[in-house]
């Protein structure tokens, strides 16, 4: 951002490289700049409009009017830009495009870094300059960490619905500063390394959870200002947390303040119907071809990442993007100029945006949710992979989901889905997602799809999440989750923080909270995600008894770990288990204790591995397993 008494102008140089794609801080030109012009302060307006037939600025201080300002095209890139005097910081104000055909639209900047809230559609001149961080300990950690090589237990949070404010008010809305002394000391409490945020970008429907986007670069003002945003990371950053956003570049709002068809012709969308709408979301899909947008977009991640210290980003929808066919019948797609369904353009846009964020910031995450097998989604900087950080791992998701669900009696038939992620574990870098959209539109709360009565339902989740922290894998949890939040989720109501009462979800509670403590202490948890070298199966087979036992190894092989789950609600009675070592087992964690909800069978402190072969293994221990229980040994 231009400092407040500078002058803001737009050469001819950042003309070329905008018009060739390069320009990745084209956002401090574009928008809406605090400037001075010959000694007189002011503001200085810039937009893209290339085939405008005129562009007006139109604000507060001016009564709106709509002549007042007219702005000069300044060369055949097609940005247009004026210095208003007088015009400070807080002033609302539209872009008045007349489009070629006569028509008069009026546009919300998209490079704004403000907004009203919604309903009301302006933009507002804002100064992100001056904020006192405090955070550069944390920011030189980051870049000078393999984060392959730490731990990431990632909290998924909706703002707006983590806590409502008691006063009543309408949205019951706290702002960023409010909601991030709530969600630090909870953080700290649980000790989870990340949260993601969901819809921070600027959107006009609540419903769409900020996956309909209409302001790329402006924080949401429905929470407060970009430094109250500011305020928040800075505080998650003091405690150790890392920021991820949800970023959606496949898709935007169709709302007629947005970027569809903004000066009357499709510059930011694909003019085809065919490439350029979504017909199940209604929505328009960015023109991924064209050097401009794809500035806009990357240069977007670049301000997030600069202005706002944000570590990294999770990728919305990157399959709707890859394909050309994604929610598409016959007749509303085109195909590639080879015949295919893949979107060439979304593939090259891809390697772009990783090789210049992720080749500048090496310690900057960005995260591909990518629902199918498009192969080498994530890799390094220069291969011929995608070049993400990590990828969503849906697959384990959608089998861990159905098994879970499942009663008992049947899950012997279905043994293998928990063991199948690990088949294909090697071919990218994964984080497991139990997410937000796992528990809305009828697929019931995480806690609601398990079996039985009450307290098998919380024994179920108990020990589901312990094969989820046990897995290969970075992790995430949706809000609400690690208390066995009962009712599905929805971003107009708090999280159901009156559980907490109840014995069932305080024992959750306090059973993820050793999961996450164990998890991070532990290197063999973390170090090997994605090969053989940390992870080894004692035995995937017995799917009589619904069992499984496997191990976790470190770099050192010190302090490996034993994972046992039992998926019935079947005591089994000196079950032997293969182990790899003829060493002392010692008990980290029963899922069943009382304390946190489960029966109360007890397990001995330490077990002593014999030499008695069994499954492959030449030593094995015997234990009594209890119901629904998982238990977790370091040796």
């Amino acid at each position: 951002m231009a400092e407040s008494n500078a002058k803001v102008y737009i050469s001819k140089t950042d003309q070329y490289l905008f018009g060739q794609g390069t320009h990745y801080e084209i956002y401090k030109k574009l928008g809406a700049h605090l400037s001075e012009e010959n000694g007189v302060k002011g503001t200085y307006f810039a937009v893209w409009a290339p085939n405008a037939q005129a562009v007006h600025v139109i604000g507060s201080w001016s009564g709106w009017n709509e002549t007042a300002h007219e702005m000069t095209k300044l060369g055949d890139v097609g940005i247009w830009s004026i210095f208003i005097p007088g015009v400070g910081e807080g002033s609302l104000y539209k872009f008045l495009i007349t489009a070629k055909d006569g028509r008069k639209l009026y546009k919300a900047d998209p490079y704004a870094n403000f907004a009203q809230k919604r309903p009301e559609t302006a933009s507002i001149v804002t100064n992100l300059e001056g904020f006192p961080w405090k955070d550069k300990k944390w920011m030189d950690k980051r870049d000078a960490e393999d984060y392959n090589k730490r731990p990431m237990a990632i909290y998924e949070c909706h703002v707006g619905s983590f806590m409502k404010h008691p006063d009543g008010t309408e949205d019951g809305f706290y702002n960023y500063r409010q909601f991030a002394d709530r969600l630090v000391e909870y953080l700290k409490e649980m000790k989870y390394t990340h949260v993601e945020l969901m819809g921070i970008a600027e959107h006009p429907f609540d419903g769409s959870w900020g996956y309909q986007v209409t302001g790329y670069y402006a924080p949401t003002s429905r929470y407060g200002t970009p430094k109250d945003f500011m305020y928040l990371v800075n505080e998650l950053h003091k405690i150790g947390v890392g920021v991820i956003l949800d970023w959606v570049p496949a898709h935007f709002a169709m709302d007629a303040h947005g970027l569809a068809e903004f000066d009357g012709t499709c510059i930011y969308e694909h003019p085809d119907p065919r490439r350029g709408e979504h017909p199940d979301w209604g929505t328009k899909i960015f023109n991924y071809g064209k050097s401009e947008v794809k500035n806009f977009l990357i240069a977007n991640v670049l301000y997030w990442l600069r202005e706002f210290h944000v570590d990294g980003i999770r990728v919305d929808a990157v399959a709707s993007m890859l394909y050309l066919d994604y929610g598409k019948k016959d007749g509303q797609w085109l195909p590639n100029q080879y015949g295919g369904n893949e979107n060439l353009d979304a593939i090259e846009f891809f390697r772009h945006m990783n090789s210049v964020v992720r080749g500048t910031y090496p310690g900057f995450l960005t995260i591909a949710e990518e629902s199918t097998a498009w192969p080498k989604v994530t890799g390094d900087i220069g291969t011929d992979s995608l070049g993400f950080s990590l990828k969503w791992n849906m697959g384990w998701m959608h089998d861990f989901c159905e098994y879970m669900k499942l009663d008992p009696l049947y899950r012997k038939g279905n043994h293998y889905a928990l063991t199948f992620a690990m088949t294909y574990n090697e071919s990218e870098k994964y984080i497991l997602p139990l997410s937000h959209d796992e528990v809305v539109h009828l697929k019931c709360s995480m806690v609601n799809k398990m079996p039985g009565y009450a307290i098998d339902k919380y024994a179920n989740l108990r020990t589901g999440y312990t094969y989820m922290f046990g897995h290969c894998g970075k992790k995430l949890l949706f809000m609400g989750q690690d208390f066995g939040q009962e009712r599905e989720w929805s971003e107009a109501r708090e999280l159901d923080w009156f559980l907490l009462k109840e014995k069932n979800n305080q024992g959750l509670k306090d059973y993820v909270k050793e999961l996450l403590q164990i998890y991070r202490k532990y290197p063999a948890l973390y170090e090997f995600d994605s090969s053989w070298e940390g992870f080894e199966w004692m035995n995937a087979d017995d799917k009589d008894n619904s069992v499984y036992s496997f191990v976790r190894k470190s770099s050192t092989e010190k302090n490996s770990i034993l994972f046992v789950l039992n998926m019935t609600p079947v005591k089994r009675e000196k079950y032997r288990v293969p182990v790899p070592a003829k060493k002392k087992f010692k008990l980290l964690l029963n899922s069943d204790e009382e304390r946190f909800g489960g029966f109360g069978n007890q397990v001995p402190a330490e077990v002593q591995a014999q030499a008695v072969p069994c499954h492959y293994q030449k030593n094995s221990i015997e234990v009594d397993l209890p119901p629904y229980a998982a238990l977790v040994f370091v040796f």
